[in-house]
């Protein structure tokens, strides 16, 4: 029988971007969706991922 997954919530992460005014290669906002352990985890998380946007990694920020 397949494990329940009650305790992963579902979060949306964005990069920080979106303030900056730097030259951009289109527009709008770039997002990952990924899941975190909702008990082990309550803090947001912050990860270093790519952007297509600013063309390099940059730091995402988990979003509500």
């Amino acid at each position: 029988m397949a494990k329940n997954k009650g305790s992963r919530i579902t979060i949306t992460m964005e990069c920080h971007c979106k303030s900056n005014n730097n030259i951009k290669r289109k527009n709008g906002i770039f997002r990952y969706t990924s899941t975190k352990n909702k008990r082990n985890t309550p803090n947001r998380i912050i990860l270093k991922k790519f952007c297509p946007n600013c063309n390099k990694h940059t730091l995402f920020k988990e979003i509500k």
